[in-house]
């Protein structure tokens, strides 16, 4: 037997307000507990990626800079 009730968002919302603490709290680890991705392994290439060197803001923007500058150049 199977039963399926359509109702809103804001109906959800109301039912889930009407809960005590105790069974919000038990609500709240049921759906952490469903929507959860399990720790995914990390592959070599993750491992290289996540060791490789990163730019500092100032850098990015020196960067963004110079690009520009050769950009204009290019266009004379």
């Amino acid at each position: 037997m199977e039963l399926k009730i359509n109702i809103g968002y804001s109906q959800v919302l109301e039912l889930v307000n009407q809960l005590s603490e105790k069974d919000f709290q038990k609500l709240m680890k049921r759906i952490n507990g469903k929507f959860e991705s399990p720790p995914k392994k990390r592959t070599p290439m993750h491992e290289l990626i996540m060791q490789a060197p990163t730019w500092s803001d100032e850098d990015y923007n020196n960067y963004l800079e110079v690009r520009n500058h050769i950009n204009k150049s290019r266009l004379k």
